[in-house]
């Protein structure tokens, strides 16, 4: 069909637009039909999404939306199966009181109030029923379209993206791994000056019991807070994730406002570790390094660094100018003393890689699975401090938690020779 639209004079640019756009919409539509393996993916592929027309995406966007906002509680008597069938018939000997109404639902699990038999005030999660076989179920689904994504994102590895996708979800679905990694921040930042992690009394694979948090949400820190209020929660926000995985060897990967407290004492809180990025040895000391490469101007090495991490695939050449222009967000906060975060800044750089045509760079790029959650927490955490219109010196933070990021006289690795 394009040849002949050619052969009739159209040009190839445009042609190529027309099919892109068709193929976007069609992959739009098919994701907007999914409902949590949509989020995640939506989640992880939000640099890409910014590369395409609002009235494509925009319908999308607002399905997710509606999905979110429109999931209704499960009734008191199937929470009360599903505590049978994982606690036994005695559950209620666990507490002493348990609120039938959900404080809060997530994509596949929701919260309640409750007393354990020693007094305490806790948090019980509970799983739904078939949320497993769900979310796993939508990945076979968006595997179908990976020629799809071919076509519109010929840089990513979209295969690559889903398989990654698809064991972090799995690890999500399973309770008693959240347990392990919210203990292990719990222990990590007891006590702590700056944050607070209510720690886990017990936990199955689809039941999870913690303390029970007071504080004020992110949300409302955004929507109601001070300009002081929200200059302190998006630092603290900020060293929360920079310095986690150096201190506990875990990113916390859904930096969403719900999963946010801030506490009378001034600490932030922070809750849900189901998904986490196991990090043994801390942030990867190229990241440093490269954004301070970027930061002193020299994309020849910034390119080369970036193919050698498979964020540039063999045969695609990308324009350092244009791959500069797109960066410059993401790196601009660390090349100052203090910066200030807004929704204005934020849709100006959208606005400027939002186009179908081939060159545009974002298409180009690809997003390797080792960075997949990594890209989904900076994304994230980027949107919640326009939000909070936070100014803070994030440069410092960078400074003490990034490797690499510092001048260090052994980093020739990267080098241009």
């Amino acid at each position: 069909m394009g040849l002949g639209k050619r052969i009739g004079g159209k040009s190839a640019e445009i042609v190529a637009e027309e099919i892109q756009q068709r193929t976007a919409e069609q992959i739009f539509k098919v994701l907007g039909e999914l409902k949590g393996g949509a989020m995640k993916l939506g989640q992880a592929l939000s640099i890409f999404e910014a590369a395409l027309p609002q009235e494509i995406v925009g319908p999308y966007r607002a399905t997710l939306t509606k999905l979110q906002d429109a999931a209704p509680p499960l009734p008191a008597a199937t929470v009360h199966k599903v505590l049978s069938e994982q606690l036994g018939d005695d559950w209620r000997d666990n507490f002493v009181s348990f609120d039938d109404q959900p404080t809060a639902a997530a994509s596949i699990g929701q919260v309640h109030k409750a007393v354990w038999h020693d007094g305490r005030q806790v948090a019980v999660k509970i799983q739904y029923p078939g949320a497993g076989k769900a979310l796993l179920g939508d990945f076979a689904q968006l595997a179908r379209l990976g020629k799809m994504f071919g076509a519109l994102l010929p840089g990513l590895d979209i295969k690559a993206v889903l398989a990654e996708l698809r064991d972090r979800v799995a690890e999500e679905l399973d309770y008693l791994r959240e347990a392990e990694a919210q203990h292990a921040f719990a222990l990590e930042f007891h006590n702590d000056p700056d944050f607070h992690v209510p720690d886990v009394i017990a936990a199955n694979e689809m039941i999870l019991v913690s303390e029970w948090m007071d504080g004020t949400p992110l949300s409302r820190v955004i929507t109601d807070g001070t300009k002081e209020e929200r200059d302190h929660a998006g630092l603290l926000f900020v060293r929360f994730l920079f310095c986690s995985p150096a201190r506990v060897g875990m990113l916390h990967a859904d930096p969403h406002p719900g999963n946010f407290r801030m506490l009378s004492n001034g600490k932030l809180g922070i809750l849900d570790f189901g998904a986490v990025n196991r990090m043994p040895g801390g942030y990867p000391q190229v990241f440093g390094l490269l954004t301070r490469i970027f930061n002193q101007g020299d994309m020849e090495t910034v390119v080369n660094g970036l193919r050698d991490e498979g964020f540039i695939r063999p045969g695609i050449e990308i324009d350092p100018d244009a791959l500069r222009a797109f960066l410059a967000p993401y790196v601009e906060p660390t090349a100052v003393e203090e910066f200030t975060f807004s929704r204005e800044w934020l849709r100006a750089q959208a606005a400027s890689v939002t186009d179908l045509r081939p060159t545009n760079v974002v298409r180009q790029l690809n997003l390797p699975a080792s960075y997949v959650l990594i890209h989904r927490v900076h994304a994230a955490g980027v949107g919640v401090l326009c939000q909070l219109g936070t100014t803070a010196r994030f440069r410092d933070e960078a400074i003490r938690w990034v490797p690499g990021f510092l001048e260090d006289p052994n980093d020739e690795a990267l080098a241009v020779p």
